[in-house]
């Protein structure tokens, strides 16, 4: 006799509307940095792409970065809980090495030093909320 199970579709909403909480606290957490960094310290993020001109970083950019590297996570996250069972670990692993990755863009694209800090600050901030809260849904085999 052939029997199949099916498992709930209720942890799968619940760890859905966690992960979107995530990447929502993603973007809040890079709101909030803009907003201390740009109106409050004065700091001007501008940013140079080789002979180009001088582009100032606005609130809207920040939020949509911080929404779809969030987005991005939550993706890769997927599909290492199909594909291992130490998900969780290698998410980790590659979540913090594209953050350490994505510090050199303000190293190589900032204008100034403050706009450098700044800037690292930020993509710090959005790590830190995004990346423990990612792992912490993620599932085990």
């Amino acid at each position: 006799m052939l029997t199949t199970t099916t498992a709930s579709a209720v942890p799968h909403i619940k760890q859905g509307r966690a992960r979107a909480l995530c990447a929502a606290g993603g973007a809040l957490a890079a709101a909030l940095a803009w907003i201390v960094e740009v109106p409050l310290l004065g700091i001007h993020l501008n940013v140079r792409f080789g002979a180009g001109h001088v582009q100032t970083i606005s609130v809207g950019q920040v939020i949509g970065v911080a929404v779809a590297a969030s987005l991005l996570g939550w993706l890769v996250l997927a599909l290492l809980e199909r594909r291992t069972p130490q998900a969780r670990l290698r998410w980790t692993a590659i979540a913090l090495a594209a953050l350490a990755a994505s510090l050199a863009l303000p190293l190589a694209f900032a204008t100034t030093t403050s706009a450098v800090t700044g800037l690292m600050v930020m993509h710090v901030t959005v790590g830190a909320a995004v990346i423990p809260a990612l792992a912490r849904t993620a599932r085990t085999r």
